[in-house]
């Protein structure tokens, strides 16, 4: 049977491609989508996460979310300052046609809170491809929740380095408190994939080629939102390794969770997120003494296999 998902994200580009991903692939089944503020404002988000599902012609609800982070009145930069280097790498409105779908609701936390609350979604899994604000709020008012989300898979963190600060990657950094929130708040089984897994397996023109050549819509839009990141995030010592490229962070989360094999190594231990100081904010920082008195919260992927991600992605888009 196929793992049954509800996603949590901030739909740009790899939200965009992990939601096709999910509506593609014959072992996942995505049965609704909530949206938050992250990689554009909440309303572009859910545009774009319309967009997604209609280009690959899912009738997947879509629950409008947090419009902010949980505590602060904004990201510690001002996200304008922050894409101020390229405003173009995560544009308001993704290339993909305007959506012909309506959202479901503006009520992601009640979503969320009532649909784990049902016994009979025991078995789905939770996946967070975004800032965890509106995970954060669900498990804060409806605490029982830990103990009704039977998986978490989410994408966030770095622990080699950031990509928005020398220590912090963007998720973690945008809502620090709401991180922190979730990671401790006991759910059973929690995996994150952080930047060192991401971007240990990029996507090349290549990968692209072969994604359009299989024609699907889905491939084609996967395709053409890949070819934009590796336009708008060349990296040098990746380039050494594979030409231009680029790492599509959110659909790896689709593809451990539909082949577990894509993580080819990994760490349990006691994980949290820095939440005070100035320079760390945002920082994964995972206990990995053999002493220490806590007990181990999550699973962190710390490579993936390459080939075992562009079969993933081949798998999802060919038909």
């Amino acid at each position: 049977m196929p793992t049954r998902l509800v996603l949590d994200c901030d739909t740009g580009t790899d939200d965009a491609v992990a939601i096709m991903a999910a509506v593609g692939h014959p072992d996942l089944d995505l049965l609704a989508v909530t949206t938050v503020d992250g990689n554009v404002a909440l309303p572009f988000v859910t545009e774009n996460t319309l967009r997604a599902l209609d280009v690959v012609g899912a009738l997947v609800p879509v629950h409008a979310g947090a419009p902010r982070p949980l505590l602060r009145p904004g990201f510690p930069i001002p996200r304008d300052e922050l894409n101020g280097r390229d405003p173009d790498f995560q544009p308001a409105y993704l290339d993909l046609p305007p959506a012909r779908s309506r959202v479901a609701s503006h009520e992601a936390v009640r979503f969320l809170v009532d649909f784990y609350r049902d016994p009979a979604h025991d078995d789905v899994t939770l996946v967070a491809t975004g800032p965890l604000t509106n995970v954060a709020l669900a498990l804060s008012v409806a605490p029982d929740l830990r103990d009704r989300i039977p998986r978490l898979v989410l994408m966030g963190g770095g622990v080699a380095g950031g990509n928005v600060t020398a220590a912090a990657e963007f998720n973690l950094w945008v809502d620090p408190e709401a991180a922190r929130i979730v990671l401790e708040a006991g759910v059973r089984d929690v995996t994150t994939l952080p930047l060192d897994a991401t971007q240990s397996v990029p996507l090349t023109l290549a990968d692209c080629d072969a994604l359009h050549a299989l024609g699907t819509p889905g491939a084609v839009a996967a395709a053409r939102l890949v070819r934009h990141r590796i336009e708008h995030d060349p990296d040098a010592e990746r380039a050494a390794l594979f030409g231009p490229c680029a790492p599509v962070h959110d659909a790896l989360c689709m593809a451990a969770i539909a082949d577990p094999s894509v993580v080819t190594e990994s760490v349990t231990c006691p994980v949290t997120v820095e939440t005070s100081s100035d320079r760390a904010l945002g920082a994964l920082l995972l206990d990995r003494r053999s002493w220490t008195a806590d007990a181990p919260n999550a699973t962190v992927a710390l490579r993936a296999d390459r080939d075992r991600y562009l079969a993933f992605l081949t798998n999802a888009f060919r038909a």
